[in-house]
């Protein structure tokens, strides 16, 4: 990978998290309502995803092009962490300020987005010893882990941190779910999306950590995309259940989102895939699975397209259309991740 294309696919997380950024605010100051207030606030959140994809990014680009020190070593997924428990305090703020709706909504979303943001962080952290993965890849499978790699320990605290968040996002999900409440029915059933993504994560750190320290065995090859792939199918299957099972108003919003989630999982999708795909074997079309989080964007973005028009005679629209902005620079922030690993893997 030479210096320009490194320096271009850092730069595509900063400048979609910029846009997420701009985009919120910008919807944030378009009135005090609660439709304006909740799509501000969600896609200024989702910034903290697009950063901690950064950390990423630059946590696997510096150790292609040999300039990984220990500085960046800690500081990128130190950072990363640090945003996500900035955007989780963020959504505790939120939802400690009242019981109204645009409160409730919110504050449990972002906190959703910065659980999400820590297993997309603890993701860098498994990365830091990426340079190992093609390195085993060349060696016997029973020949151990290699010198450099974490301990086992340290392996399965890794793994375990997008698995403690998952429950917690889908602990809390139902819990809000069975308040019984229009505005806990919203916030409940995107927490419950948001958290299919922390569970779908944990495939990817998992694929991570064992072909860091060369412990992934065939048996287990496609089992982690599996579980991502569960995760999307429950998360599209619910956003249809809660769209097709009744004309109640405040419905739309979470449907709609639910399916956007579901195309975030299936953007992760590639990634886990393409671990799989290259491990000890080859794979010719290996570089073709970055169209995939391209696709899931381009249907988030004309999606939200068309959601925007019909916003122009139901408000209720209005949410989703701004949101799914949102998601679908998330998933083409991870078209770059993809990319780099396809990079970082291929032989």
């Amino acid at each position: 990978m030479n210096i320009v294309v490194s320096v271009l696919f850092r730069a595509i997380p900063l400048v979609l998290g910029a846009i997420c950024l701009a985009f919120g605010l910008y919807v944030d100051s378009g009135g005090e309502d609660t439709d304006h207030f909740v799509a501000g606030h969600v896609n200024i959140a989702l910034t903290a995803i697009c950063y901690a994809l950064f950390t990423t990014a630059a946590t696997i680009i510096r150790q292609l092009i040999n300039r990984y020190d220990l500085l960046w070593r800690v500081a990128l997924p130190l950072t990363g962490y640090l945003v996500a428990l900035a955007t989780i305090g963020w959504g505790i703020f939120t939802v400690s300020q009242g019981d109204d709706a645009k409160f409730v909504v919110a504050g449990f979303v972002i906190i959703g987005i910065g659980l999400i943001a820590i297993c997309v962080s603890t993701v860098a952290t498994a990365s830091t010893a990426f340079g190992l993965i093609p390195y085993n890849a060349a060696r016997a499978p029973d020949a151990g882990p290699p010198e450099g790699a974490y301990l086992e320990r340290v392996g399965m605290t890794l793994i375990a941190v997008p698995m403690v968040c998952a429950v917690v996002g889908f602990a809390v999900a139902f819990g809000l779910l069975f308040r019984g409440e229009s505005s806990t029915y919203v916030a409940g059933h995107v927490l419950f999306g948001l958290s299919a993504i922390c569970a779908s994560l944990i495939a990817l750190v998992a694929s991570i950590v064992r072909q860091v320290r060369n412990v992934f065995r065939d048996t287990e090859r496609y089992r982690w995309s599996q579980l991502v792939v569960i995760m999307g199918t429950i998360s599209f299957a619910l956003g249809l259940y809660v769209l097709l099972g009744s004309d109640l108003p405040y419905r739309m919003a979470p449907g709609y989102i639910l399916i956007g989630l579901a195309l975030v999982c299936f953007s992760i999708l590639s990634k886990a895939l393409l671990l799989a795909l290259v491990w000890r074997r080859s794979f010719p079309l290996a570089n073709r699975i970055p169209i995939l989080p391209v696709t899931t964007a381009l249907i988030c973005l004309f999606f939200s397209a068309f959601l925007s028009e019909a916003a122009v005679t139901d408000p209720q629209f209005f949410i989703p259309a701004r949101v799914m902005v949102g998601l679908g620079a998330v998933c083409f922030t991870l078209f770059s991740i993809v990319s780099i690993l396809e990079a970082g893997t291929s032989t």
